[in-house]
């Protein structure tokens, strides 16, 4: 028996699964989802911060723009980490282009490069 709390909504559901994946607790369908996806396959969505060229901005917030397979994220901060930007990118231009072939983009989450 494996317990989680639900962080899908505001209601954070205290849910209970059992080795048969029956889940209870929920007050909705995707507090079941969440808890079925959690033990079967856990996803992420990475934040972090990446290097830069930029005197004035040594680092910048980026962010995964889907969830990445929870097994995964050391090896993508791994790859964030071997990158440094050198171009004035804004919100939501790709840093790196379907990460580990995963099919999600390691995307710039700020403007300060544009702005700066």
């Amino acid at each position: 028996m494996k317990e989680l709390t639900c962080i899908i909504c505001p209601n954070g559901c205290q849910l209970t699964i059992d080795n048969d994946l029956n889940v209870s607790g929920n007050m909705c369908d995707r507090g079941k989802q969440f808890a079925l996806q959690e033990i079967q396959n856990p996803q992420r969505t990475i934040t972090t911060t990446c290097k830069t060229k930029f005197i004035g901005y040594p680092v910048v917030p980026v962010k995964s723009d889907g969830t990445i397979n929870k097994d995964l994220i050391k090896d993508v901060i791994k790859e964030i980490n071997k990158i440094t930007i050198s171009d004035k990118l804004g919100i939501g231009d790709i840093v790196i282009e379907n990460v580990l072939n995963t099919g999600v983009n390691i995307v710039l989450s700020s403007n300060i490069l544009k702005e700066g």
